[in-house]
């Protein structure tokens, strides 16, 4: 029996959560997910400075979630979505599970409204 969570490498799906635990980190993600930019096309929407978005962006690359490509003097940051289909297939166990118990909820609840309609009656 394989244990919830116990992928075939565990460290690249921790890796991901930890850069995914941080809202600078998603909303990186979200603009990269419009196409490739430079750190200061990253940096302008975020009160911090270039420094700090660069150590969040190598967070993400060290993940897996961003390359970065050297383009003359730029290095712009492209996203790479496919290790979080690591995070969503973890995630979607849990789906399972949770679609499961409301299920039983449903008919547990079905079971009680005629008994109390006719308690009423």
């Amino acid at each position: 029996m394989e244990r919830i969570g116990y992928g075939s490498d565990p460290a690249a799906l921790d890796a991901v959560f930890t850069a995914l635990a941080d809202p600078t980190r998603r909303a990186i993600l979200a603009r990269l997910a419009g196409g490739a930019a430079s750190v200061n096309e990253i940096a302008a929407p975020f009160e911090m400075s270039q420094p700090a978005v660069s150590k969040h962006l190598k967070v993400l690359e060290r993940a897996g979630l961003i390359t970065r490509d050297i383009d003359k003097q730029r290095r712009p940051a492209r996203l790479q979505a496919r290790p979080m289909q690591a995070a969503v297939n973890w995630l979607d166990e849990f789906r399972q599970f949770w679609s499961g118990s409301f299920d039983q909820l449903d008919d547990l609840l079905n079971t009680m409204q005629p008994a109390e309609r006719t308690k009423d009656d």
